[in-house]
């Protein structure tokens, strides 16, 4: 007998620890389904959401339960459940009704504005608070992303052609499961335990829910990812400046009034959502939840409409904060002659919180005015509810106290202990879950076009992998078509991981009056492998036909390391080389100049010898590079003055930079050159992502910092050079919200000493003579070779881009979606003096087109202006 009841005891812990499934359909009146509706249980952090099709499952152990179902613009409705044990299925099918928002009777004045106004601006002056009442928290996350082409064309713009394997449907279909971590101001670092891409069961999915934290409507300004502009939230400080408002009514919903306000923008030219609903509680003044939309008004890059709802729900415990339940993206593109659409919903569950402040800060009372019961309601003023603004003073103390108690307690806040920088961290095994847990863990069913995506996929993939499927791909993808002569020709052997190159018909065939035309042949073969590392060799031979100079070199590519960045190169052989190795004269724009305009700009020289370089990053943000070379240097002449186009009174120049600071010609016969270099780049508070497959580092508000020492050793091998050129610089991007974006870059440096170099050694300073542009952030007026120097320089560059800020402004121009830019380039030397650039443009015409115009100062006179044109996204 005691057998038996242990027995029992046994079966029934058993079924009460599997739990069961309560499944089902929220739709609404007329039976379409509500697609990502929210589905939580009530008083609990456990939440799910409906997919496309408005069905949802939860999974919960055996009990009683009240489950919550809300939807943005519907009543919230609750229904009683009780889940049995055992693996057992509960349906359960919800209609939700339209939420019936009533407007309370008001007494209107001529002069009043609408209600919405005095409730939007109750929210902007909690929206301090609201943004930092959370100190930390830690959630689990689950993210489907799914996208699909609608049409799909021949070929990219004519030219490049499209893979037998891309068609339309379902192209990227993935789930992934994360424990999420936040501590104030802005720390989110993320662990991804789970993932699943539909098609490729090695795959790692590319969601991650810290990326959300950049949509957060209590911020002033938010960045969709698909526009460089910056949009207004609706509760930023000054958004009454850019909304219009209109109380559409009030509704009671889980105990708390909600208010439903229209927002559309005053003008169709700002920054803003062009239209939409927040819902703010009453009282609190906090976002209840968002439904926003984004339209071509918004000049988004490729994408043609952008929807966002977000739903927040209170925090588990006795605290009142409020924390993000889920939220959806939608978007239809339509770029290069694909169309689609996608989506990305996220639902997070599992909240652990720690609040900023205990209690919420009261806010000052206006005094009380006795009225009688059945009178109407009175609008406040603004000037009345600006005296009830919360007491906030402390709250930055406040914070940083929470935040910093929140980072010591690593058993309820904790995901594990990630690296400095580390923002997330996908597991070894994230891919390696079979689809029994997904069917366990999955809260958002999948759509029977997602059920069909997985299953066809998953049981093809296989198939698609072998060797006669990739070889037949690879047959047509690597047919030659005419269209491949201006982007190269590209031969892939996929089974093989292999695959060979030839660069654009432009680079292979040249001109300059060194060597006349230049047939410069040379091919690319890579060999990858399945962890991330490459080896590449390029054999090149290059012919001149006028001077009848044949030089042939091989260069090779190794990585080393799977993760980080590890790689050796090297080169040997001979090559044709400009002055400025990083000249901005292109040889194809070169060419150009030369044949059709008489200008030889570029100044070359013969080198052999050979070069090793091995570039690694030692501590994450810092990256060396050590480069060791040995060259013969030989000096070249013109042999050529053909052209295709003779103007009258220009003649080709000799080919010898002409210098200032080489007042008798920069000649230099012949020489060797032992060179080492030693490159260090640092960028503080680098964030980055740790992948089972490698290390991918993201941008970070800090400045970059680099130094540069080069060594001409002298006395060995011949060396004829002796110089130690010393270098430092800095560069950074910084957001400026609405009024875009800047960047600027610094370099100061100079020779110690009395250096013994000929002049390719000299510190060179890129410049353009040229109406095309290869490089905005160099000097577009300087000439190439003039003020090159070999002692001290400092140079500045200086870009902002106004990303539309005020062309959007003129209802025709708007239409083009052209954008301004400003740009100041400055340079000092012994020679120089002191140089100056001062540009505007404008950006983004025809979409990838700039045109700027510049204006050139020494020592405060002006030395020239220009035009010039090139590819400016």
């Amino acid at each position: 007998m005691p057998r038996f009841y242990l027995f029992l005891f046994l079966l029934l812990f058993a079924g009460a620890a599997h739990g069961g499934v309560v499944r089902g359909r929220v739709a609404d009146a007329a039976g379409a389904g509500l697609a990502f509706a929210n589905v939580a249980v009530r008083t609990t952090t456990t939440s799910t959401a409906t997919n496309e099709q408005g069905s949802y499952q939860l999974r919960l152990p055996a009990g009683q339960y009240e489950l919550v179902f809300q939807y943005v613009g519907y009543k919230p409705r609750i229904e009683s459940v009780r889940v049995a044990g055992g693996d057992t299925a509960l349906t359960l099918n919800v209609t939700l009704e339209p939420e019936s928002y009533k407007l309370r009777e008001v007494v209107v004045r001529a002069s009043d504005r609408d209600p919405a106004y005095a409730i939007i601006q109750q929210a902007q002056q909690w929206r301090r608070y609201h943004r930092r009442e959370v100190a930390a928290f830690k959630a689990r996350a689950y993210i489907k992303a799914l996208a699909r082409f609608v049409e799909v064309p021949g070929k990219i713009l004519g030219l490049v052609k499209i893979g037998p394997d891309i068609k339309p449907g379902i192209f990227y279909l993935s789930e992934s499961v994360s424990e999420l971590s936040f501590r104030q101001p802005n720390v989110v670092q993320e662990r991804m335990i789970s993932s699943r891409v539909s098609g490729d069961a090695k795959g790692i999915s590319f969601n991650r829910a810290g990326r959300g934290a950049g949509l957060n409507f209590y911020d002033n300004v938010l960045k969709s990812g698909f526009s460089e502009r910056g949009f207004v939230s609706p509760v930023a400080d000054g958004a009454m400046l850019f909304y219009k408002y209109e109380l559409e009514g009030s509704s009671q919903q889980g105990g708390v009034l909600v208010h439903k306000i229209r927002v559309t923008p005053r003008r169709r030219t700002d920054p803003v959502f062009s239209s939409g609903h927040i819902y703010i509680v009453d009282g609190t003044w906090r976002i209840h939840s968002v439904s926003l939309d984004l339209d071509k008004n918004a000049q988004l890059d490729y994408v043609d409409n952008f929807h966002i709802e977000q739903l927040f729900a209170p925090a588990p415990g006795p605290s009142d904060v409020w924390v993000i339940q889920s939220q959806k993206i939608t978007v239809g593109f339509t770029a290069l002659g694909f169309k689609g659409n996608g989506y990305l919903t996220a639902v997070l569950s599992n909240y652990r919180v720690q609040p900023t402040y205990p209690n919420r800060p009261v806010a000052t009372a206006l005094p009380a005015t006795p009225e009688p019961a059945d009178a109407p309601v009175t609008r406040e003023t603004a000037a009345d509810i600006r005296r009830q603004k919360p007491q906030l003073s402390g709250l930055s103390r406040q914070v940083r106290r929470q935040a910093k108690l929140a980072e010591r307690d690593t058993t309820n806040l904790s995901i594990g202990k990630l690296k400095r920088g580390e923002v997330m961290l996908v597991e070894k095994d994230a891919n390696e879950r079979d689809s029994s847990y997904w069917d366990s863990i999955r809260p958002i069913p999948l759509t029977e076009e997602e059920q069909k995506d997985y299953t066809v996929k998953d049981s093809t993939e296989v198939v698609r992998n072998s060797r006669p499927y990739q070889d037949s791909l690879d047959r047509v993808r690597n047919e030659f078509s005419p269209g491949n002569l201006l982007t190269g020709y590209f031969h892939n052997n996929s089974f093989r991981k292999t695959s060979w190159s030839v660069p654009p018909a432009y680079n292979l065939v040249l001109y300059n009056t060194v060597e006349g035309t230049v047939l410069n042949p040379q091919v690319t073969f890579r060999q990858r492998t399945d962890d991330r590392r490459f080896h590449s060799i390029t054999p090149a031979l290059r012919y001149g036909f006028s001077s009848k100079l044949l030089s042939p070199s091989v260069s090779a590519v190794w990585q080393l390391h799977p993760v980080r960045v590890s790689q050796l190169s090297g080169q040997v052989g001979r090559t044709i080389e400009n002055f400025d190795p990083n000249s901005q004269l292109t040889p194809l724009i070169n060419s150009i100049y030369t044949l059709l305009n008489n200008r030889n700009y570029a100044k070359l020289y013969r080198r052999d010898g050979a070069r090793l370089s091995y570039q690694t990053e030692v501590l994450n943000g810092l990256t060396l590079e050590g480069t060791l070379s040995y060259y013969e240097r030989r000096e070249l002449e013109n042999t050529t003055i053909d052209l295709w186009r003779d103007r009258p009174g220009v003649a080709f120049t000799p080919n010898d930079p002409v210098a200032e600071e080489l007042p008798g010609g920069t000649s230099f016969g012949r020489n060797q050159a032992l060179r080492f270099v030693m490159a260090a780049t640092f960028q503080p508070g680098q964030r980055y992502i740790t992948r089972p497959n490698g290390k991918v580092n993201l941008s970070s508000k800090a400045p970059t910092f680099t130094g540069i020492w080069r060594q001409g050793i002298g006395g060995v091998l011949g060396s004829d050079v002796r110089y130690t050129l010393l270098e430092a610089g800095i560069r950074q991007t910084i957001g400026l919200g609405l009024l875009g974006t800047s960047n600027y870059r610094v370099a100061a440096g100079g020779f110690v000493g009395q250096p013994q170099l000929s002049f390719m050694d000299y510190r060179h300073f890129s410049g353009n003579r040229t109406a095309l542009a290869a490089d905005f952030s160099q000097f577009q007026l300087l000439d190439y070779y003039r003020f090159s120097t070999r002692k001290s320089f400092l140079e500045a560059h200086f870009n902002h881009h106004f990303n539309g800020f005020f062309l959007n402004k003129i209802p025709l121009l708007r239409q083009l979606k052209w954008q301004e830019v400003v740009s100041l380039n400055y340079l000092t030397t012994a020679q120089v003096g002191h140089y100056v650039e001062l540009g505007v443009g404008l950006e983004h015409v025809f979409k990838v087109v700039r045109v700027d115009f510049y204006t050139g100062l020494q020592s405060s006179q002006r030395v020239g202006t220009g035009l010039r044109v090139g590819v400016g996204f």
